[in-house]
């Protein structure tokens, strides 16, 4: 992060130093005093100017090899981590894009295996939910009952219990796998293009189907890019749940796999995060204060 910031500012003073050595290129000057003056001004910008790129991309440089050794001891880290586990990917909007990719890679060597890949309809058929609730004759709202229907298909989808394959149809807008108990599901989201009641009702539902999940006992983290626009970590943090905002990163992927084993918290690089990894040489069972 530290590299970041000054990277930035660097890129940033070479910008204004370009800028101002186009401005007085351009200047006419009628003075002989002013024009030497403002050649020599020109001559000490533009060193600056040449300077500030070397900085740059010594920057560059720096954070080429940071990444180099990161990708070079992330397999050490992370080698049988989750040996023989079973683990669901759910996407809350039914899409994954590039995070996909970012979640295969971190799973390569922990001997997990993805036996899920589930995709989420948002918004939610309410009705055929309800229905498949507490029946049509229940007193609760069709939004009340899909919330419910939601929670118990998040539970039956973690404990792998026939809810969850007579939901499925309804619930989701793409499986692929097999239907079965899983050691920990990674979950991203799209946030849904909603306004007002349609978007309450929505999260409402997403947030019931992340609380099933998480009620069946296996661990249930939310994971994003760095580059997430919007994020749903400040929506998953309020479901209680383990997250990490920087999966695209090294240290996100650390931070992933630590979590299905169990570590809990907010991590990654981003305004809600509370630390960058979890405590990765811990023993088990051993507390904070040992």
């Amino acid at each position: 992060m530290g590299y970041s910031a000054r990277y930035h500012v660097a890129s940033l003073a070479a910008v204004f130093l370009a800028l101002a050595v186009g401005l007085l290129l351009g200047a006419e000057f009628g003075d002989e005093v002013v024009t030497g003056t403002a050649e020599n001004l020109e001559q000490s910008l533009k060193g600056d100017l040449e300077d500030a790129n070397a900085e740059i991309a010594a920057l560059e440089e720096d954070v080429a090899l940071q990444s180099q050794f990161a990708d070079a001891v992330y397999p050490a880290l992370a080698a049988d981590t989750l040996p023989g586990r079973s683990l669901g990917v759910v996407a809350l909007g039914g899409r994954t894009d590039d995070i996909g990719a970012d979640i295969q890679d971190a799973l390569g060597p922990t001997g997990a295996e993805v036996t899920q890949l589930a995709g989420v309809r948002v918004p939610p058929d309410t009705r055929a939910l309800a229905d498949l609730s507490s029946g049509t004759r229940s007193p609760r709202s069709a939004q009340r009952r899909a919330e419910l229907a939601a929670e118990r298909a998040g539970r039956s989808l973690v404990n792998g219990d026939r809810f969850y394959e007579r939901t499925r149809e309804t619930l989701l807008s793409s499986f692929s796998g097999e239907a079965g108990a899983l050691d920990g599901v990674v979950v991203v989201r799209e946030p849904p293009d909603l306004d007002g009641e349609d978007r309450a009702d929505a999260e409402a539902f997403e947030a019931s189907f992340l609380q099933g999940m998480a009620s069946a006992g296996a661990p249930v983290v939310g994971v994003e890019r760095t580059d997430a626009d919007p994020s749903s970590i400040a929506f998953f943090d309020a479901q209680g749940m383990t997250t990490v905002d920087d999966i695209d990163l090294v240290a996100g992927r650390v931070a992933m796999v630590y979590a299905l084993r169990g570590a809990q918290g907010s991590f990654g690089v981003g305004e809600e995060a509370d630390e960058l990894v979890p405590a990765l040489l811990r023993r088990p069972g051993a507390t904070t204060a040992e």
